[in-house]
């Protein structure tokens, strides 16, 4: 190819030297490395799974994320992209997930993640007929619901977890202070790669700070294999009426939010995203999705993170993503590593979880504040919120409902929030704009 080989990473197929590809697929793992593995700890923690299980889970969200990256990367007839899109573990699945969980547990989160994704995939083939009903205020609204609702889990572990003997102790506080500090002093007192990965550091450092404190013992990780290959299937899949259609919402801000990322890329290279583009990253989520559900692991999407990464640096070369979804891929192969992850204090996680959670609604706060908030948008968000965010605050409403209808509807909020949200952006008229009316007179 002609021309310098450096400009080869600004080229989609350009393959530049593995010296050059791996740094820049790393890059892209440690942006998004804490946020595919937290969800499953959290829900881990939510289940009081023990650490070996809590182990196996991380292994497995490693392998799956790098298996999913690559598709996008390099697709399978329509299943893929085309682009560099990294794929992982989706945040904003986890509310719904703890509150089936909390029902059904994991079996019933991977049956349902397993008909969304097939659901999401339908949405993949017609996402060009559809687009329209889910304008930045409907996507807005949604991501404010999700991030209002995690906030307070975020504080739980940042004071010890719930439940915990110690919950609230000053040692616990300390450990979540350390972390958040050590985000902001990275995330806004340097630049380039510590910059982005600010939240992996924070783990870092308040694990590190975790070992003299007595927090962290070793045994689980001498006990780990060093090699295994996850076992799919190993919880076992059930199938609830009440939990598919709590999570199918979830599936439909997952592919809006993947339009989004999609378009984020291909402007990095000054063009319009194709159909064919959002069709394939879409259906890939749904596809990515049904096989983390069979491998254990939650719902996944791709990562916004990664996609401001490609933004800052315009580096959108399909194999530079590549090389870093292959140590993903080798990471998950190795339960060790998965082992040390898993010890990580729940004090310590809950320092970089309140930041993550608060910032899913300051995207949401973004999102929606893109149009003016009066009249009919001011009407769906206040509508939309007030009952989404206040039943989940106050389930007690919905006492003398059935139980898997105070599930849909009570579980997080987000159900409610987005499909009020939706809905209430079909059938509400748009605003009128006045026009003054000429006058005949003269203005002198």
């Amino acid at each position: 190819m002609n021309g310098d080989k450096k400009s080869l990473i600004y080229q989609l197929d350009g393959r530049p030297s593995l010296g050059t590809a791996i740094p820049l697929g790393l890059q892209h793992v440690l942006a998004m490395f804490v946020g595919n593995v937290t969800p499953l700890i959290i829900i881990s923690n939510a289940l009081k799974l023990p650490v070996e299980q809590k182990t196996f889970l991380i292994q497995c969200a490693m392998l799956i994320a790098g298996v999913n990256s690559l598709i996008q990367c390099y697709p399978i007839g329509p299943i893929g992209a085309r682009l560099p899109i990294v794929m992982g573990t989706s945040f904003g699945f986890l509310a719904v997930c703890l509150s089936i969980g909390g029902k059904y547990g994991l079996p019933g989160i991977f049956g349902a993640a397993i008909v969304g994704g097939l659901f999401q995939i339908v949405l993949g083939l017609i996402v060009k007929h559809i687009r329209k009903f889910f304008p930045p205020l409907v996507t807005g609204t949604v991501l404010l619901s999700i991030g209002l609702g995690l906030i307070p889990t975020g504080m739980k572990y940042f004071a010890g977890g719930a439940g915990a003997k110690d919950f609230g102790s000053f040692q616990n506080l300390a450990l979540g202070f350390i972390v958040l500090i050590t985000i902001l002093f990275f995330k806004h007192f340097t630049k380039g790669i510590t910059s982005m990965s600010a939240i992996l550091i924070g783990l870092i450092v308040g694990y590190i700070v975790a070992i003299p404190m007595g927090k962290i013992s070793f045994a689980a990780v001498a006990n780990a294999s060093w090699v295994s290959f996850p076992m799919p299937l190993k919880y076992g899949i059930e199938f609830h009426a009440d939990a598919i259609f709590a999570i199918m919402l979830m599936y439909i801000v997952s592919s809006v939010e993947t339009v989004g990322n999609v378009s984020g890329i291909t402007l990095t290279t000054k063009r319009q995203a194709t159909d064919r583009e959002f069709s394939g990253a879409i259906i890939q989520d749904g596809f990515g999705s049904i096989l983390a559900a069979l491998f254990n692991v939650l719902p996944n999407t791709s990562y916004g993170q990664n996609v401001g990464i490609i933004s800052m640096t315009g580096v959108v070369n399909r194999f530079c993503i590549a090389t870093g979804t292959a140590f993903l891929i080798l990471a998950g192969l190795f339960p060790k590593f998965g082992a040390v992850i898993a010890l990580m204090p729940q004090s310590v996680l809950g320092g970089a979880a309140v930041v993550m959670f608060a910032m899913m609604v300051v995207g949401g706060i973004n999102q929606i504040t893109s149009e003016p908030l009066q009249g009919r948008n001011g009407t769906i968000i206040a509508v939309a919120l007030g009952l989404g965010f206040g039943i989940s605050a106050v389930p007690d409403v919905l006492a003398h409902f059935p139980q898997g209808l105070k599930m849909v509807l009570g579980g997080s909020g987000v159900v409610v929030s987005g499909g009020l949200a939706i809905l209430l952006n079909v059938i509400l008229p748009k605003d009128k704009v006045e026009v003054p009316e000429k006058s005949g007179e003269s203005v002198a």
